[in-house]
């Protein structure tokens, strides 16, 4: 009989506020921040602190996690979401649902960016490709190839009709996305553009790199023709008429630069929402915020400037004539320069380097803006920007630990979890995932749960044992225990005691205690009892159950058995090549199994001491082994990033888990073997449970073989089945879609579905025949088309597909199957809600076959009457949607006029008197302006008089 097992799969994963890898974004309504957190996407409340929603993708493959690697959030609830396979997600992050799934990159999306529409958006990836993607009609427009290598940061101008792009490859391009062409290429930084961004007016274009300065361009469709060629003067540019003929086509021309305060790199560049502000972020723990002063400001700041150094210049014994002439420039050009524009207001200097940053998009009333910060060790803070100062208001921390997850324990009811990082120790709920206290430690290595108590253990670097007190969340007592790291600890199974190794070559041997703390308060305790001596550092300790074994692990990579009573030698089992880093012994006592650094895992005898089976088990070393209770099947963990799932006896790998996004260093298994918990370098903890699906070995084995097969093809899929068309010429479009073995498929079953429907069209035929000839039973319907019609059944197949796939997916379509999918589509025209997806085929295909069918002469009349139905369809569609929109815009207006109407004299009056005081408050400025300027001239005037006399 074939054995069956039940599976394990991933029942949640928790500790991770945000990663490194993407950036954070608020949503449109400044409530909430998005945060990535490896494959999934949190979506925290600012003001109670607390992950309101996630936003997790569903896995078409076991074992594949990938990672969120960037993320734009649009006007509306609308949020797309980039991964490192190249995918795009766009969520609906009220309702937190995916709505649509879009591939077209082929490494990871770098950079994303929505219109000020939110109908569109474009997206960058490591693969130097830009692609422009449609909202509405999810699917991708265009590929805009240039660039020598990733794409950085990408920014919209012209309401949409141009796109700028930065990229390693040191340049910036401007892309015309009408004629889908590069039509501006942008040098001068020395080193990679990391980010680029563009004011709300889109006057100014601002550039970071790991060059000293910022670099500031103006937007060219947006300036007045003299205020280009003063600032390109300025720039010391010639202006004259050749130079702009010879420039017509150029969108950004050179302002300035600003040198920065710090010599990181700009990791990114945004302008708040207001356009006041701008924000620097550099490479480490500063953002620089530079105040976005208005024209008026800005000329007057030159004024100021150029007078400044009028007076220098008469100082330093320049002839009264030309001083004059100089006073007379300061009044004419008054052509604001970068410094004019752009003034250093203050700087936020954070605990750790920041890794991302976002403004909020509604501004509060006592401040200038605030901004959320994500940082390396795994929090968020939130600060408030004031005119001379910046605050922190809020730190979001709490839920993830500040550094790798290095020791997980349960207790022995499975109710609690506790955690160790670098600096603290957390108690958490394995179920829902919520953490429950945060005690400030040392580094824990190692850590145990008091059975029967309310009491951890932990071992730390130091080599100290560190009692906590997981009710109060106290450090009750720190024992000085080793000279040195306490690698791991052991209970013994009695409950009395448990054991404890270090890298000061001792096995040392601890017993509970209560003492008393006060009048009636006890409080627990730890004294050594006994202690062995080895040669060399031990690095794991396990006890067998029934007490009578201990096994150790030396450096020196052999495993070391004693009796536990008298610990007098036993066995020592050799074999591994590199140290052994685990150990444990099954409940029966009969087996003992050893994981290493050499990637293998060995099962041993504890009876004789002989090798039954050593597995290559991992591709890098394995960190952590451990028996299901009462059984023989076991599981390990590596820095390969896997959990896998054994059977001891038969040797054979059962199951391979896949999800963290780095090594995993520890995990933990429950009493009863229903669930296990790892923790790893990525911050986060992942909880898998067994469920009661079974699965055999065989189909396993046979399943790991298709994946493997699949992932091959991937890859030759791009080269083998993509279109002539993606090999397109440098700065200019291609293909938005990328060949996937999925598509493939598709394309294959649309084929498969026009045969069946073309075999059901000549069994109808010879039936109708037989039934002119004499009496014929009635006909059976297909059973492979559902009893569907021919017409319905192709219908349905190409329904199932996404519509973003169906360029690709007809591609591999041969011309006569095209014919037969035009002739299908008069019918499916006369169905209102697929009038849409029959004017997108028809569309794809004419592109597609467009030679053969206008010389083929059996397809004019098919083209005829779908030209004849399509126009009128469309424009019935096209009608309906104007209709509706218009009574729309009706309601709303009805309804904004009910809600104001008390108020709206009173707006009115209000609006009228503050713009009354603002142009009253401009003229006696312009007044104060005049007499000051008038008072230095005449002070000026009268030096000069006295100095000739």
């Amino acid at each position: 009989m074939v054995k069956a097992y039940l599976r394990y799969e991933q029942a949640s994963s928790f500790g991770v506020i945000t990663s490194l890898e993407s950036n954070i974004s608020y949503d449109s309504t400044g409530k909430h921040v998005l945060a990535p957190a490896l494959e999934k996407v949190g979506i925290w409340h600012v003001r109670q602190g607390i992950c309101t929603k996630t936003l997790v993708p569903s896995s078409s493959r076991v074992g594949k996690s990938l990672a969120v690697t960037s993320i734009a959030s649009s006007a509306s609830t609308s949020v797309a979401v980039g991964y490192a396979d190249g995918s795009i997600r766009i969520w609906d992050s009220e309702k937190g649902t995916c709505e649509t799934t879009l591939n077209g990159h082929k490494g990871a999306v770098t950079a994303l960016r929505y219109n000020k529409a939110g109908s569109m958006f474009a997206s960058g990836s490591k693969d130097n490709d830009v692609i422009l993607w449609d909202v509405v009609g999810e699917t991708g427009l265009f590929r805009l190839r240039g660039h020598r290598d990733q794409v950085t940061d990408l920014v919209f101008l012209d309401d949409g009709k141009k796109l700028v792009t930065a990229s390693k490859d040191k340049f910036l391009r401007v892309w015309d996305l009408e004629t889908q062409h590069c039509m501006q290429i942008i040098s001068g930084h020395h080193t990679e553009v990391w980010s680029v961004d563009v004011d709300p007016e889109e006057k100014y274009l601002v550039t970071g790199s790991a060059d000293q300065e910022l670099r500031f361009y103006v937007v060219k469709q947006n300036m007045p023709h003299v205020s280009v060629v003063s600032d390109s003067n300025a720039n010391g540019v010639d202006a004259s008429g050749d130079h702009l003929t010879e420039n017509k086509w150029e969108v950004l021309i050179p302002f300035g630069e600003i040198q920065r305060q710090t010599k990181d790199r700009v990791a990114s560049v945004r302008f708040s929402n207001s356009g006041s502000l701008l924000a620097c972020q550099m490479a480490g723990k500063t953002i620089e915020i530079f105040q976005v002063l208005d024209e008026t400001e800005a000329k007057r700041k030159a004024k100021r400037r150029l007078r400044r150094k009028e007076k220098k210049t008469s100082k330093e014994g320049v002839e009264n004539g030309d001083a004059s002439n100089e006073t007379e420039k300061a009044d004419t050009v008054t052509t604001p320069t970068v410094p004019d524009v752009f003034k250093l207001l203050q700087v936020i200097r954070a605990g750790r380097k920041i890794s991302s940053f976002s403004f909020c998009p509604i501004t509060p009333k006592d401040s200038l803006a605030t901004l959320a910060l994500s940082l390396n060790n795994n929090s968020l803070e939130f600060y408030t920007l004031k005119s001379s100062e910046n605050e922190k208001t809020a730190t979001i921390e709490h839920q993830g630990h500040r550094s790798d997850v290095r020791s997980v324990a349960l207790s022995a009811d499975n109710t609690l979890l506790m955690s160790t990082s670098h600096s603290e120790v957390k108690i958490w709920n394995p179920s829902t995932g919520s953490c429950l206290r945060t005690i400030d430690s040392g580094y824990g290595i190692c850590s145990l749960i008091v059975p029967k108590s309310k009491y951890g253990i932990v071992g730390t670097k130091s080599g100290v044992l560190e009692i906590i007190d997981i009710g109060s969340a106290t450090k009750v007592e720190d024992v000085e225990a080793h000279g040195g790291t306490i690698w791991s600890i052991a209970p013994i199974p009695d409950d009395t005691g448990f054991v404890t190794v270090s890298a000061d070559h001792e096995v040392k041997f601890w017993e509970y205690q209560v003492k008393k703390a006060g009048q009636k308060a006890k409080q627990l305790t730890v004294s050594n009892v006994r202690s062995m001596k080895m040669n060399d550092d031990v690095l794991a300790v396990a006890i067998s159950p029934d007490a009578k074994h201990i096994a150790v692990a030396l450096l020196d990579s052999t495993v070391k058995v004693f009796y536990v009573d008298s610990l007098k030698f036993f066995l020592s089992l050799y074999g591994h090549k590199l140290p052994v880093m685990c150990i444990d012994i099954s409940s029966d006592g009969a087996l003992i199994v050893t994981g290493s650094q050499d990637k293998n895992i060995k099962i041993w005898g504890l009876d004789f001491g002989d090798c039954h089976k050593s597995i290559f088990a991992h591709d890098d070393s394995v960190m952590g082994v451990k028996f299901v209770r009462n059984t023989h099947y076991m599981f390990s963990i590596g820095k390969d990033r896997l959990v896998k799932y054994w059977d001891a006896d038969k040797f054979e790998l059962l199951l391979t888990l896949g999800g963290h996004h780095a090594e995993i260093w520890c995990f933990a298994v429950s009493n009863r073997g229903d669930f296990l918990v790892t923790g790893s370098h990525d911050r986060s903890m992942r909880r898998w449970d067994r469920t009661e699906e079974p699965f055999f070995l065989e189909e396993e084995k046979e399943k790991r073989l298709e994946e493997l097969f699949e992932s091959e093809i991937d890859s030759a899929a791009e080269n083998r089945h993509g279109s002539e068309e993606e090999i397109t010429e440098e700065g200019v479009a291609g293909l938005a879609k990328k060949t996937t073995v999925d598509v493939l498929s598709a394309a294959d079953s649309i084929i498969e579905a026009l045969e069946l429907a073309e075999n059901e069209k000549n069994r109808i035929a010879e039936y109708e025949e037989e039934k002119t000839r004499g009496t014929v039973p009635d006909l059976a319907p297909n059973v492979v088309m559902l009893g569907l019609s021919p017409s319905e059944f192709v219908l349905k197949t190409i329904s199932k597909e996404k519509t973003n796939d169906l360029e690709h997916i007809l591609l591999p379509l041969p011309f006569s199957d095209a014919l037969k999918l035009l002739s299908y589509m008069e019918s499916w025209s006369l169905i209102p809600e697929k009038v849409e997806l029959v004017c997108r085929i028809a569309t794809i295909v004419l592109q597609t076959h467009h030679n053969q069918l206008v010389t083929t002469p059996a397809a004019r009349p098919i083209l005829s009457v779908l030209r004849d139905i399509l126009h009128a369809k469309v424009k019935e569609s096209k009608d309906t949607i104007g209709y509706n929109l218009a009574a729309m815009d009706h309601l709303k207006q009805m309804m904004a006029s009910r809600s104001d109407a008390p108020f709206r004299d009173a707006k009115a009056k209000l609006m009228e008197i503050r713009s009354q005081q603002a142009k009253r408050m401009e003229a006696r400025l312009d007044t104060k302006t005049e007499r000051k300027r008038k008072k230095k001239q005449k002070r000026l005037e009268d030096g000069h008089g006295h100095a000739w006399a």
